[in-house]
């Protein structure tokens, strides 16, 4: 066992645990675990917990089904919301075939060989996300999401509920060794965003992961809950995942060049001509979700069109104004907090690297509003949309190699099939808004 291994078993007796739970995410990103005493938890260092896999959505099929969850000790962490007198633990899991091969649905391996030829290129891959939130009253269906504030963009309020739970969110995640760089109100009622310090972008998918884990456990303690819903109210912004990259070579910022006039370099142009030319394509992994559509639509800051800028917030890559050239990053603003991380950053990533790897010419730079323009002057400007549903994103990720070499032949075409259904379902649903617009008049 390596010295991580022995610190994790060192402190789990020296800290009393009573409980470790094993995390892992099927292929849409939902969390999983199930909890093992520190009895077992040598043996599952050692060699892996058996489980069933077909019990998981996008694992194995009943013929198929036992897999092998390995912890990751690199990611052991103490869980500060449990009572004193049931200290439990959390460790991020691979999954493994019983054969000792990775398992092909595990997302995390799936993020693990995109970064193993990020690094094979020389680069290592950073992510700082913005996560984007509400808060709701209840989860009740069935009525509309009830805020529980009606601040908007950078408000600063008197101690009501929805902050004090965002400070102990913040102080939460600052006790787990996740910092983040702030947290404020954003632009719609009830909404709020954490920004997340960049790091390596394994542990910054485990770290949304853990985000996201965190903030609902905080607000469900106050009789709050905590939605992710790319655009659960009408008429005011959805939330996305707005994502900060950098390329490093050792300790070098591969994207910064100081003697460029935008500060980027070759390769920050390559990888964003590579972001922008498979952007359609990568659709379908980053908003992955039928309601992910109702945000991007002109007119609520997401974006609609693939395009670069640097201050033109309307635009899909941006290139953030910096304080020192060591900071150059781009900002890619398509993904939405309900996203699958590890496949997200995973097809991201990838696209950016054909870009390098083909010499991908970066287009011009949209300087000019792109929501007030006209579809005749955007097309003659070559400025191409996003997908505008689920069903056209899953078309475009369909014919996409980048994307089927990326996420391997299992996850694609599990994917595929799990979002045709998803888009099946929606079709066929009588929505209020038809009721109301049709039933009166025809």
């Amino acid at each position: 066992m390596n010295h991580q291994g022995e610190y994790v078993l060192r402190t789990v007796e020296e800290r009393h645990i009573r409980f470790v739970q094993l995390w892992f995410t099927d292929v849409l990103g939902t969390p999983k675990t199930f909890s093992i005493t520190p009895a077992e938890l040598e043996n599952a260092l050692e060699e892996g917990m058996t489980f069933d896999g077909s019990a998981i959505d996008g694992f194995s099929r009943v013929q198929e089904s036992d897999v092998l969850a390995r912890p990751d000790p690199q990611t052991f962490q103490l869980l500060p919301w449990h009572p004193d007198r049931v200290p439990v633990a959390r460790v991020f899991c691979d999954i493994f075939n019983l054969d000792g091969t990775p398992f092909e649905g595990c997302p995390r391996h799936t993020l693990r060989r995109t970064l193993d030829r990020a690094h094979q290129a020389g680069f290592t891959f950073f992510a700082a996300p913005e996560i984007e939130y509400f808060y709701f009253a209840d989860a009740d269906p069935s009525h509309p999401p009830v805020a529980i504030d009606s601040g908007s963009y950078f408000d600063l309020t008197t101690s009501d509920l929805s902050s004090e739970i965002r400070k102990e969110s913040v102080l939460t995640l600052e006790e787990m060794g996740i910092p983040v760089e702030h947290a404020q109100h954003e632009d719609a009622p009830s909404q709020h965003e954490i920004d997340l310090r960049h790091t390596d972008a394994l542990t910054m998918a485990d770290t949304v992961m853990t985000v996201r884990l965190v903030l609902k456990e905080i607000a469900s303690r106050q009789g709050v809950h905590t939605s992710f819903m790319p655009k659960p109210l009408a008429g005011v912004q959805g939330s996305g995942m707005h994502t900060h990259i950098s390329l490093s070579q050792g300790d070098t910022n591969a994207f910064s060049d100081p003697d460029d006039e935008y500060g980027l370099s070759p390769v920050a142009k390559r990888f964003m001509a590579g972001l922008l030319r498979h952007a359609p394509e990568i659709t379908a992994v980053t908003n992955q979700w039928v309601n992910s559509y109702k945000r991007l639509v002109n007119g609520y800051e997401a974006p609609v069109h693939v395009s670069w800028a640097r201050n033109n917030r309307s635009s899909l890559v941006r290139v953030p104004v910096v304080k020192r050239i060591e900071s150059t990053r781009i900002e890619y603003r398509a993904p939405d907090t309900a996203c699958n991380p590890y496949l997200a950053f995973a097809v991201v990533l990838a696209a950016g690297l054909k870009g390098i790897e083909e010499g991908y010419e970066l287009p011009p730079e949209a300087a000019t509003n792109l929501f007030t323009m006209t579809p005749e002057e955007l097309a003659a400007d070559g400025i191409r949309s996003l997908p505008g549903s689920l069903n056209e994103a899953v078309v475009e990720m369909e014919r996409s190699e980048l994307v089927a070499e990326t996420l391997g032949e299992h996850v694609f075409e599990w994917f595929i099939r799990n979002k045709r259904a998803e888009w099946g379902a929606y079709k066929t649903h009588i929505s209020q808004f038809e009721l109301d617009r049709y039933l009166p008049m025809l």
